[in-house]
């Protein structure tokens, strides 16, 4: 079973994912932990560096990776969705669950 979770920023995925995780005893993993991983650096310096364009060429790459696990529980980050590649994987090879937020508990 693999299980992706969506959200706005600060939608909580990572704590959730991690507490998913734990009941359902499988492995977590938190795409902008492993993007970070990769590419060595804060996204946020990354993102100023080398732009959204490149930055989200990798986070399709990491995003498909993930997907390609048997099981899991992703937290992704909070902009995964804006492509189209990236939700397409999501949905092909994960349950997608979308931790819905108010702007106020944003």
């Amino acid at each position: 079973m693999l299980i992706s979770l969506v959200a706005m920023p600060g939608g909580g995925k990572s704590t959730v994912g991690r507490h998913l995780a734990r009941q359902l005893h499988l492995g977590f993993v938190d795409a902008d932990t492993e993007i970070e991983r990769r590419i060595g650096c804060p996204i946020r310096v990354f993102f100023e560096r080398e732009g959204e364009a490149r930055f989200r060429d990798i986070e399709e790459e990491v995003i498909a990776e993930l997907t390609a696990r048997p099981s899991g529980v992703i937290a992704t980050g909070g902009g995964a969705v804006l492509r189209e590649a990236n939700r397409r994987a999501l949905h092909q090879h994960s349950t997608v669950v979308y931790l819905r937020s108010t702007p106020e508990e944003l």
